[in-house]
């Protein structure tokens, strides 16, 4: 059935617009341990490698969850895996209150909200933009990633206020109550399919709706791995993503709070200051994702992960008690950098390999957040070790060169390398044309 014309807004735009609240619900979640780092271990006495476990454990199920995630949503749909996924969210959130030891938290915290929040990853950006868009796939890719990341740091001074004035318990339900009231909207709202509502993909004709899935979700998600991962472009863009994870997620997100608060800042400032961070994401993403249409992925990433890494080299000599000019410059630029990265990666992953990107996506998404959660692990021991966070960022800096050189080393389809394509890859191309 062929769209009115008379319709005034695309539903694909309706569903991007609750698939943006649906992220920045889940990203909720994902601002409290970065908050609450201090007053855990001030009131249970454990340590902040102990806790900085049950947030990498978090970390690393969000990733691993995703291509799984991806799969369901082909084999279930969107909107049955989203509801599911929020609810066990705030099951794990919620239960939180009554622990009093710290295997509790890492099975709430990081078992049920890392499975939950996994669920509702940048997987589920890349089955909403590939299935509901043809045209503004960058911009809508790089507005939905803006809505997850932002959510997670934009929540930072309200958890710290929660925190300050009724204690972590408090902020924990509160970003519970948060998750929970996008379940009726989600419901509602978000569609599987663009058939779903007799209307065809934004830009696109009848043939962009391409019939789902059918088969087991764990079997489609191994079988994109198995694929990608005969391809060296599958393994450029994990480990420059893993490494985008460890520089931002990782170790800016839990660590930079604890990390300000060792020379003397007060915690709602240094959240205050993240939550800056979260703001100019948005502009920054949805920039990149502009950028993304209409310039080469690899020249954006390598210019991204340069500069991210210089910036990192120089932030230990920012931290002070008060807020300087040249930290309010790094606060501006780690924002518009900080997920910069997610609408590039994820156009040469469709690049690459055409219909399968979202699962191979969400495999690529699971090594970001495989580096997020080693750094959110490692930044602990190294506060514990050491006790100054500063070799953490020094490292993180070194690897981001690594990754901006290992972006621009990748040779797109089409173009001469001297050895034939794998058969994945040369099947996408010849797909794209």
């Amino acid at each position: 059935m062929a769209p009115s014309r008379t319709r005034r807004i695309h539903p694909a735009w309706w569903v991007a617009g609750v698939t943006f609240l649906a992220l920045v619900g889940a990203a909720a979640f994902r601002a409290v341990p970065g908050v609450l780092i201090d007053p855990l271990h001030a009131e249970f006495g454990w340590s902040v490698s102990t806790i900085s476990a049950a947030v990498a454990l978090n970390m690393a199920l969000y990733g691993l969850t995703a291509p799984f995630a991806a799969a369901l949503m082909e084999r279930f749909g969107i909107r049955r895996v989203v509801v599911v996924a929020l609810l066990i969210t705030a099951i794990g959130s919620g239960l939180t209150v009554f622990m009093t030891a710290s295997w509790q938290l890492i099975l709430l915290w990081g078992l049920l909200v890392g499975l939950g929040t996994g669920s509702m990853a940048l997987s589920l950006v890349a089955t909403v933009t590939g299935r509901w868009f043809v045209a503004r796939r960058g911009l809508v890719s790089g507005i939905l990633t803006a809505g997850g990341a932002t959510g997670q740091l934009v929540f930072l001074p309200l958890v710290a206020w929660a925190d300050g004035r009724w204690g972590w318990r408090t902020a924990a339900l509160a970003t519970t109550a948060a998750a929970l009231a996008v379940v009726p909207l989600v419901a509602w709202l978000l569609r599987d399919r663009p058939r779903d509502v007799g209307a065809v993909p934004y830009g696109g004709t009848a043939a962009d709706d391409v019939d789902p899935v059918r088969s087991g979700a764990a079997r489609t998600a191994l079988r994109g791995l198995a694929d990608a991962a005969r391809t060296r472009v599958f393994w450029v863009l994990a480990v420059s993503f893993m490494i985008c994870g460890a520089s931002t997620n990782g170790l800016v997100q839990p660590h930079f709070i604890p990390s300000a608060h060792d020379h003397g800042m007060p915690v709602t400032t240094a959240a205050g200051l993240l939550a800056v961070v979260g703001i100019f994401d948005i502009a920054g993403t949805i920039f990149s994702g502009w950028l993304t249409d209409r310039f080469d992925p690899r020249l954006l990433l390598l210019t991204y992960y340069l500069f991210r890494g210089l910036s990192l080299f120089l932030l230990p000599s920012l931290f002070a008690p008060g807020v300087h000019l040249s930290m309010v410059a790094f606060i501006v630029f780690y924002g518009l950098d900080w997920v910069a990265t997610v609408p590039p990666t994820l156009a040469l992953c469709r690049e690459f390999f055409g219909a399968r990107a979202p699962v191979v996506f969400g495999w690529v998404f699971a090594s970001h957040q495989v580096g997020s959660a080693i750094a959110a692990f490692g930044g602990g021991v190294v506060r514990d070790l050491t006790g100054s966070y500063n070799p953490a960022w020094y490292g993180a800096g070194l690897l981001c060169l690594l990754a901006s050189a290992l972006s621009i080393s990748l040779r797109r389809p089409g173009t001469p390398t001297g050895f034939p394509q794998p058969p994945l890859q040369a099947a996408a191309a010849q797909a794209h044309g």
